[in-house]
């Protein structure tokens, strides 16, 4: 028994180890190696910006002004709003925008991104596509910098780089710590290669390249690149195309989104099996490392918290390893009860850590009841 203990408690510490450092400090020093330059291109290809909305009304003016700033020649864009069973004014804003660009796909029934971003694409006329949500403000530059790298025939769909906003409390500190990791990594994947999946609120594909979604999709963000990267071309990252937008404040502001993400990465597994296939998906091992393992994350952080409470009677550096597991999760409703501490960097990566391993967790439980029969 403490021979199993061990085992598990040194598997999960040295797995931990990978997702988190190990796998970036790889991507880093590939990306040095094994730098791959895009070729940019100052071209002007005909644009179609694709928006899926449900109940925007708060959001949709905002975002039609905001893609008439944009930085490029009206002519070259059209706009394509799908409302996928709205119950508000989004439609009727939509048709009295005063913009010619703009053309309306009302679903009076809901019938999920998915199906929706489909039909659009499918009447769009433009030779890029470019996705991106209602409530995210794209800056002027943003179509003219991911554009530009479609213009090396290598590449085949571009990311934009996410900026969050409003940053206040220790939870949003750590969400936007956490996401600067997370774009870290994503540039040193398109270095030397491709990146795993794109920026939801912004990212651009050649039209040729799209392939129609599975119905209940949940993360077209991943799927449509991975699909790209499957023909050939490569996804990079462009941090200078910025989009920005708020982050939640609190924890349970944050858990629908981040459910619905962690659920769409499970069931990219049933829509997508040919992703875990080595011999058909040649991004097989960033698509393992960047996006299942951290899945398994909490599962592992829980093993090793059983198995050092067992050891620890018998040795005293899994008494240490307990002491430290513990000190970080009571760091947790520490913050809570002293909001001051929430200042300090380490408590903001603590609190958000546990807070995101949390909702993975239940993402999995979520997903084995339900296998994730949720559209939105």
């Amino acid at each position: 028994m403490t021979t199993l203990a061990i085992l598990v408690c040194r598997a999960s510490f040295w797995l931990l180890l990978y997702i988190f450092v190990g796998y970036p400090l790889i991507m880093w020093l590939w990306g040095k190696l094994m730098h791959r330059p895009v070729r940019k291109q100052p071209i002007l290809p005909t644009v179609s910006i694709i928006i899926v909305v449900r109940d925007g009304v708060r959001h949709i003016r905002a975002k039609l002004k905001n893609l008439r700033a944009l930085d490029y020649p009206a002519e070259y864009i059209e706009i394509i709003v799908a409302c996928d069973g709205c119950t508000d004014r989004t439609a009727a804003l939509v048709r009295h925008a005063h913009d010619a660009r703009v053309r309306l796909l009302e679903f009076p029934v809901s019938r999920g991104k998915a199906l929706c971003l489909n039909d659009a694409v499918a009447t769009a006329r433009g030779e890029v596509l470019l996705m991106t949500d209602v409530q995210h403000k794209l800056s002027p530059l943003a179509l003219r910098e991911l554009v530009g790298n479609l213009g090396d025939p290598r590449v085949g769909a571009v990311s934009g780089s996410l900026e969050l906003e409003n940053v206040g409390s220790t939870f949003a500190h750590g969400v936007n710590a956490y996401w600067r990791y997370d774009k870290f990594i994503r540039h040193q994947e398109s270095r030397c290669g491709s990146t795993i999946g794109a920026c939801a609120a912004l990212y651009a594909v050649r039209s040729e390249l799209f392939k129609p979604l599975p119905p209940d999709t949940l993360l077209d963000d991943v799927l449509i690149p991975m699909d790209v990267a499957a023909s050939g071309r490569r996804v990079v990252f462009e941090p200078r195309a910025v989009v920005w937008g708020e982050t939640a404040q609190a924890p349970l502001d944050e858990q629908p989104r981040r459910m619905r993400a962690m659920v769409g990465c499970l069931q990219l597994m049933d829509v997508a099996p040919w992703l875990l296939s080595p011999s058909r998906n040649r991004l097989w091992l960033q698509f393992i490392s960047h996006k299942l393992l951290r899945l398994l994350a909490p599962w592992l952080l829980l093993a090793m918290l059983l198995s050092t409470a067992y050891l620890a009677r018998y040795h005293m550096a899994y008494g240490a390893l307990l002491v430290l597991l513990l000190l970080c999760i009571g760091l947790v409703p520490f913050e809570r009860l002293r909001p001051r501490a929430g200042r300090w960097l380490p408590v903001q990566l603590v609190v958000t850590f546990f807070y995101l391993n949390l909702y993975a967790a239940q993402a999995s439980i979520a997903y084995a009841r339900s296998r994730g029969e949720h559209l939105w």
